[in-house]
């Protein structure tokens, strides 16, 4: 035992037992020694001999120690160590990172032999998730194909490209072609469209003259106190008005900053456009034999497109109320290509209506309302008779828009309207409104004279402004069986134009009306 009460290694076992033996048979060293005199030795025992003269052992016992394994040198240390140690050397390679190993080309090859099992196989998992029709399952991956390509470098994306992507979409000036007068569908749009769900589809109905250019572009990106000339929509000119011309024609189309798409149309049952085709001897396409019945078909594809189309229609009157028009707006219900209902709008009804047809949001818009049009008893007549008009009609024509709840009648209850439809009135524009309404009487004092007569409703500015904030804030329910980002609804609206055209509905009708 040492000094510390501790065994020394190797004193006992076979090692022990062996030089013990060879002792015995050697001797002790130099022969036998004299026990006196003052030159006398020490007969050393073993255990002695072995604390003595260590240098005089084996070297092959030496080396069989196991303390020697943990002297060896780093770089055979590093050879011997398991593979999925928790903590790397720290001369080994510093470990890849996830995005570097996902990113990484088919043409690159596969990671260095130290990575671990695991990581070694994400690169060919990413080219077999490629090979599989395109199908990924990680964010990344979608990044690299519609990004970087293929055959892209494995570090980070472009910043370009990146920029590209958050750059906010160009700012459409004024209104372009959807459809041409010829009634041809026109590609331009798809430029200004982008690739998301959030939008809303606002169409336009209405006789000639009523105000439907005006109003659009009031609803999209103009103020009332601007110029007209600088609209969005063009509006008739003077000269125009003079003639009894349209200025429309076709299917114009604008989009906002906000995303909503707007579709001002041509004048339904236009008597201009019919004098057109017969003054300048236009050739009609060979189904239609008259040109007025070619004329009624082309309204009727119109609105036959916008209640596909649409999440909301406005049909705007200037006067209350043409019995025609609601049958028009009845016809092309009629009519109107088959579509299939969204999957996750609630009917209210039974099951048996889920395979129901789809049909947007309908307000009526009565432009150039007179004072006596905002009397309350009046108002509820107009309610009334449209409630009885429309009252087997599919669209919804009531219950997502109220002038109660705006505040314009401040002094009615919102239950005032037994059946409440989306109407709602607008007034002349200020400018107009001051050749119309009397001011006060001249002897009333100098004070009383200068103010403005009674109008009997809010300002113009103020009704536009609720109508539009009501406009924007209506439901947007899916228009087919599947989600449509904005440049979806753009394919979808051109097949179901193509679809209208070479209805047999329409074909059908049209040969009735000859």
């Amino acid at each position: 035992m040492s000094d510390s009460g501790h065994s020394q290694p190797g004193l006992y076992g076979p090692d022990r037992r062996r030089r013990w033996n060879r002792d015995k048979e050697l001797g002790p060293p130099g022969g036998p020694q004299s026990l006196s005199g003052p030159g006398r030795e020490r007969d050393y025992g073993p255990w002695d001999r072995e604390r003595r003269e260590p240098a005089e052992e084996p070297v092959g016992s030496v080396m069989q120690k196991t303390p020697i394994i943990l002297a060896k040198p780093p770089a055979e240390r590093s050879k011997l160590a398991p593979a999925p140690a928790p903590v790397p050397p720290a001369t080994a390679p510093p470990p890849m990172e996830k995005p570097i190993v996902l990113m990484k080309s088919r043409e690159e090859g596969k990671g260095p032999a130290g990575a671990s099992e695991g990581a070694a196989q994400l690169p060919a998992a990413a080219t077999k998730g490629e090979k599989e029709g395109q199908r990924p399952t990680q964010p990344v991956y979608q990044i690299q194909n519609r990004g970087m390509g293929s055959a892209a470098s494995s570090s980070t994306m472009d910043p370009v490209v990146g920029q590209a992507k958050l750059m906010a979409p160009e700012k459409m000036k004024h209104s372009i072609k959807l459809v041409d007068d010829q009634m041809n569908w026109c590609d331009s749009a798809i430029e200004y469209l982008l690739d998301q769900t959030d939008v809303l589809v606002v169409g336009v109905l209405g006789l000639q003259g009523t105000g439907k250019s005006m109003l659009m572009s009031l609803l999209s990106a103009n103020q009332p106190e601007e110029d007209q000339r600088a609209y969005v929509f063009r509006t008739q000119s003077q000269e125009i008005k003079e003639r009894g011309g349209n200025q429309t024609s076709g299917i114009d189309f604008f989009i906002t900053q906000e995303r909503i798409i707007f579709l001002d149309t041509q004048p339904i049952l236009s008597p201009s456009i019919l004098d057109h085709l017969i003054n300048n001897d236009r050739k009609l396409p060979p189904e239609y034999n008259l040109p007025h019945t070619y004329v009624e078909m082309q309204s009727l594809q119109i609105a036959a497109f916008l209640f596909t189309v649409c999440h909301v229609v406005i049909v705007v009157q200037d006067w209350f109320t043409d019995l025609s028009l609601y049958r028009f707006l009845q016809t092309a219900e009629m009519v109107k290509p088959s579509t299939p209902s969204p999957s996750h709008e609630s009917t209210g009804s039974s099951g048996a209506d889920e395979g129901t047809e789809y049909y947007p949001h309908v307000v009526f818009l009565q432009n150039k309302a007179k004072r006596e049009n905002f009397c309350p008893r009046n108002l509820k007549q107009m309610h009334v008779v449209i409630d009885k008009i429309m009252m087997h009609s599919h669209l919804k024509y009531k219950g997502t828009l109220s002038m109660l709840e705006c505040n314009i009648f401040p002094g009615l209850p919102y239950d005032y309207l037994d059946t409440e439809v989306n109407l709602f009135l607008l007034p002349f524009t200020d400018s107009d409104a001051d050749d119309t309404f009397p001011r006060a009487a001249p002897g009333g004092g100098p004070l009383f004279s200068l103010l403005p007569g009674y109008k009997g409703h809010p300002s113009f500015q103020s009704l536009v402004a609720k109508l539009r904030s009501q406009i924007m804030s209506m439901a947007r329910p899916q228009l087919s069986h599947t989600i449509l980002t904005e440049k979806n609804w753009f394919h979808y609206a051109a097949r179901i134009w193509d679809g209208v055209k070479k209805s047999s509905a329409l074909s059908e009708y049209s040969r009735l009306l000859a």
